[in-house]
């Protein structure tokens, strides 16, 4: 006899009351770019974008792309102590990246290099985090991007934190497009299964904080998959805490910039918050210490490389006739440079300091920190007397 409480998830009683477990079907993926690069329409979401724009995403995309590569392949050598990859998730960031106004601040995880390259972070400091030199040496008040969150989730909560600070010194609301400030939490499908992302949209809704929650769902906890985590599409969360969710084609640099534009611009307004799910696929590892191959299918990699972010650009400029072989070649040239470059400034970074440690605990130094200070400089001076 078949078990009602293991087939439908609900127990033998509260089948019958709610139905069958909700699933995928039939709800509204965003798209404006099709995997086979065709352009399509959306009665909500449409824009006009010109051809030095999307010229623009796929250069960033590429980039991006490189970046990551390279990065990889310097932790394989030993240059990186890790790597967390973002293959194939290059247009849900720049997608994200590129929406944001310069007021706009940034709470990111550890994989969200695509949008720290469009907030102008140097890729070079990226690599010096994982390389183990510092713990994050851009400074995010430049840039408005936070340092990297390695704490599962926990950066939800200051970004909506940071909203309601900025809802309060009056940055938002007042109509002037150059003052009212958006801030965007990104994290992924993982994440959103933590309490700290669930306690962010209890005080995002409760104070209509100017927050925009950007899920990335690459379909991968690691190795949980995301049918384990969610019994609803993950967008359809923000409905039971009171505010809008959409998901987004994560694939789709388009339709996620679209997107991320109208949920940024309705937080600087003072409309609250949106949580945005941009739907994509990890083709990568989840970091360098992963091993993908022991709990997912290579056809399901094989399926998701036909919706490539990058392929379906370049299917577009070159089906509407507005990119040249000679930009394709020059973009890929510019990578390769980039690729030089980070090899070059990756094998150059220099050994810390130790006494550096505390040097940014603290605005202000405080007596027991100096004294901690002291004692430790002393002790590593200890070991240079000894060796004369």
């Amino acid at each position: 006899m078949t078990d009602p409480e293991a087939t439908s998830g609900f127990g033998p009683d509260l089948a019958d009351v709610f139905g069958p477990r909700p699933s995928d079907g039939g709800t509204e993926l965003i798209q404006l770019l099709t995997p086979e690069g065709e352009r399509v329409h959306h009665p909500e979401f449409d824009l006009d974008f010109p051809e030095e724009q999307v010229r623009g995403f796929y250069r960033d995309m590429v980039l991006a792309r490189r970046l990551d590569v390279e990065a990889t392949a310097l932790q394989r050598h030993g240059e990186l102590g890790l790597w967390a990859q973002l293959l194939g998730q290059e247009a849900a960031q720049i997608g994200a990246g590129r929406a944001l106004a310069p007021q706009d601040f940034v709470f990111p995880t550890y994989r969200e290099h695509g949008v720290a390259w469009c907030r102008g972070v140097d890729p070079v400091k990226l690599l010096s985090l994982f390389r183990g030199v510092d713990q994050g040496s851009w400074d995010p008040a430049e840039h408005n991007f936070h340092l990297y969150t390695i704490v599962i989730g926990a950066q939800t909560l200051h970004a909506t934190g940071y909203a309601m600070g900025v809802q309060r010194d009056g940055l938002v609301g007042t109509g002037d497009p150059d003052r009212d400030v958006a801030v965007v939490a990104h994290f992924g499908d993982g994440a959103s299964s933590q309490g700290d992302v669930n306690e962010a949209f209890v005080f995002a809704a409760s104070y209509n904080a100017p927050v925009v929650f950007f899920c990335q769902n690459n379909q991968w906890a690691i190795s949980e998959p995301i049918e384990r985590q969610s019994r609803i599409p993950l967008y359809q969360r923000a409905r039971g805490f009171g505010f809008p969710g959409l998901r987004v084609d994560g694939n789709d640099v388009l339709a996620t910039y679209s997107v991320m534009k109208a949920a940024l611009q309705r937080a600087r307004e003072g409309q609250g918050p949106t949580l945005v799910e941009a739907y994509t696929y990890r083709m990568g590892a989840h970091t360098t210490t992963d091993d993908p191959t022991r709990y997912r299918l290579i056809e399901d990699v094989e399926h998701w490389k036909l919706k490539d972010p990058i392929a379906r650009v370049e299917a577009f400029l070159r089906r509407k006739g507005v990119a040249s072989d000679e930009f394709f070649a020059g973009v890929a040239a510019e990578a390769d440079d980039l690729g030089e470059m980070l090899r070059r400034e990756c094998h150059a970074l220099p050994d810390p300091d130790p006494r550096a440690i505390f040097d940014h605990v603290y605005a202000e130094q405080t007596a027991e920190l100096q004294a901690q200070q002291d004692g430790f400089a002393a002790y590593l001076d200890s070991f240079e007397e000894a060796a004369r």
